[in-house]
């Protein structure tokens, strides 16, 4: 089996996959104080408690945006399973970038690219993977398979903390789908604001990339993360929804390195 793990800015994902089939995943919270030994007690847990034999793993696959991390899931690797981390970047993600530095991208937003040009590239079509996450992000890759570069937005939820904190009077608020546009309440308006300003923003901004992409078919739009689901059923911009992007892209970018999981 392979271990794949996506560390993001607001949370860690597990996913095992035997073959190309994802079989279980998991998601716990980022705390960048954990410690290799912390986190090795904590998948054999959650290998234990999904009845997997850990002696099975024989790869592990790493994207990370948080660098104290990165060599923490290693040496946790290494302890747990016996095994080295391919630790994916702009070298070996698979897809020529286009990014200047190429090393400023981040591995999620190119095993994001890698998964989508996979599933869903072909026919002349370049693709637009927007990623719900603590950011929301645009990436764009060509109808030739190169990666070339996005968008970065803040995410829903920090907007919604910005307004919390910046303006004295407004709450907290979570971040759902309010019943109609006009808010009757400070809450409902700020509902209305983020939820229908995110879906704005992805409306225009997916056609404002498919215009300069100048593609003589529209690019195809792939949707993960979070919010994929809610936004996309809002609006006509996004073609597909893919919750396990990342981790697919990580599988694919381990077969390009190191070949099918034995």
């Amino acid at each position: 089996m392979l271990l794949a793990v996506d560390v993001g800015n607001s949370n860690i994902v597990f996913g095992i996959f035997d073959g190309t089939r994802l079989g279980e995943s998991w998601r716990v919270a980022t705390l960048r104080g954990r410690t290799a030994d912390e986190l090795r007690v904590l998948v054999s847990r959650l290998f234990a408690e999904s009845g997997l034999d850990r002696a099975l793993v024989s790869g592990v696959v790493l994207s990370s945006v948080v660098s104290p991390l990165t060599a923490t899931i290693t040496r946790m690797a290494q302890d747990a399973f016996g095994v080295e981390t391919l630790v994916v970047d702009a070298s070996n993600a698979g897809l020529p970038v286009r990014y200047q530095p190429p090393e400023d991208v981040g591995a999620d937003r190119l095993v994001n690219g890698l998964a989508a040009l996979d599933e869903y590239g072909g026919a002349g079509r370049s693709i637009i993977v927007v990623d719900f996450g603590t950011a929301t992000t645009f990436d764009v890759i060509s109808a030739a398979g190169d990666y070339l570069g996005g968008v970065i937005c803040p995410g829903v939820e920090i907007s919604a903390d910005a307004l919390f904190q910046r303006a004295a009077r407004l709450p907290r608020v979570d971040v759902r789908r309010p019943e109609q546009v006009i808010g009757t309440s400070t809450v409902g308006s700020m509902r209305s604001g983020l939820y229908f300003g995110y879906v704005a923003m992805v409306d225009g901004l997916v056609a404002r990339l498919r215009v300069e992409l100048g593609d003589g078919r529209p690019a195809v739009s792939v949707a993960t993360g979070g919010l994929a689901a809610t936004i996309a059923a809002e609006t006509g911009a996004i073609d597909h929804v893919s919750p396990d992007l990342t981790l697919h892209g990580l599988r694919l970018a381990w077969q390009r390195n190191r070949g099918p999981v034995r």
